[in-house]
């Protein structure tokens, strides 16, 4: 297949394009190349006759006809978005933009493109959209999130993100054009941007920098290889009933001070401190504005229908991220030459830890 992949110089997006070509598909990438989108991230598959990049922005109307037009792709997997919650407490704006009108524009453009296609083209076209389980809002103790929850989300990012899964259902069922839409707990693995926990932690932890933790810990989060994501995305893809929407979890919930000490853990074996753990570098700090409690996704519908599940353990896909971290050093320094330092966000007003 061709595959229209939008944000795929990001995070997920990066490694979703390298696992669709070494399926055998084509993969072109439509990236604005934010601070969070590298692509550096996709040199494995540069020279590739599969990969194509075209630079540009999901709001901008032309620039999407154009994509549309040059790749003729069998689907698009709507991967851009402004992700990170910190971030959108502190400029929900961008949020806005690129989430909500972004997303129009791209569900606009794709529209016109599918009612273009001949009638033997029509039944092979969709349109994936990638969403969060943030969109559902905070679990306490127990249950967990599935595709019948009802939306409550609690942030900026979270409530963007909710209204644009919203659209894209109501193209569906107004006009016609058949989507899917996944929401997938929180990832981890390579070419994570370092704002987020895991590289957060780990990289700070390189550079013997305090290592942060909301609150006193806690807070509970489903984690899912990003690995696995991108495989769970495919079988979607490939399978899912148009207008259908799919959970995906790892199944691997722990709370934010477990998966710190395991971070510790796995560096004080893989690369020692010359005095003491790097568990001494932990620091509590002020927990973030309205930091939901506990998120976890029921993946039932996904593996029974299409025979998805998870192919490594947390503690084996944490090892792989821990060890890429390790061993790319210079692919953290490309990032950290930007203008990201390691900084804390999310307060009401940015501030050094």
């Amino acid at each position: 297949m061709r595959l229209l992949i939008t944000g795929g110089a990001g995070f997920i997006g990066s490694n979703l394009v390298k696992y669709a070509i070494g399926m055998g598909h084509k993969a072109i990438v439509f990236d604005k190349l934010t601070y969070a989108g590298n692509l550096s991230s996709l040199d494995s598959v540069k020279g590739s006759d599969a990969f194509v990049f075209v630079h540009g922005d999901i709001c901008d109307r032309g620039a999407v006809d154009s994509a549309f037009r040059d790749s003729r792709p069998d689907a698009v997997l709507n991967l851009a978005a402004e992700s990170h919650v910190d971030r959108s407490i502190d400029g929900p704006g961008e949020f806005i933009q690129t989430n909500l009108v972004g997303t129009f524009t791209l569900l606009e453009a794709a529209r016109a493109y599918y009612e273009g296609l001949s009638r033997d083209e029509r039944p092979a076209f969709r349109f994936l959209h990638v969403s969060t389980d943030e969109v559902f809002g905070s679990l306490g103790m127990e249950g967990r999130f599935n595709e019948d929850t009802p939306y409550s989300p609690r942030s900026p990012y979270s409530a963007s993100k909710a209204g644009s899964d919203h659209l894209v259902r109501a193209w569906c069922h107004t006009y016609g054009l058949p989507v899917l839409v996944t929401n997938c707990s929180n990832n981890y693995g390579p070419y994570q941007f370092p704002e987020k926990l895991i590289p957060h932690i780990i990289i700070s932890a390189l550079n013997e920098k305090p290592l942060p933790v909301y609150g006193d810990g806690s807070n509970v989060r489903d984690w899912l290889y990003v690995g696995d994501h991108c495989a769970a995305l495919m079988a979607v893809l490939e399978g899912g009933r148009v207008g259908g929407t799919y959970a995906i979890g790892g199944g691997a919930e722990r709370t934010n001070l477990q998966i710190v000490h395991g971070i510790c853990d796995i560096m004080d074996e893989k690369r020692p401190r010359r005095a003491g753990s790097y568990r001494d570098l932990v620091t509590f700090v002020k927990d973030r504005p309205g930091h939901d409690y506990r998120y976890a996704m029921d993946s039932l519908k996904l593996r029974t229908e299409l025979g998805w599940s998870p192919s490594r353990t947390f503690d084996e896909g944490m090892r792989e991220t821990v060890g890429w971290y390790l061993g790319n050093t210079a692919w953290i320094e490309r990032i950290l030459s930007g203008e990201y330092r390691l900084a804390r966000i999310g307060t009401g007003n940015a501030c050094e830890l």
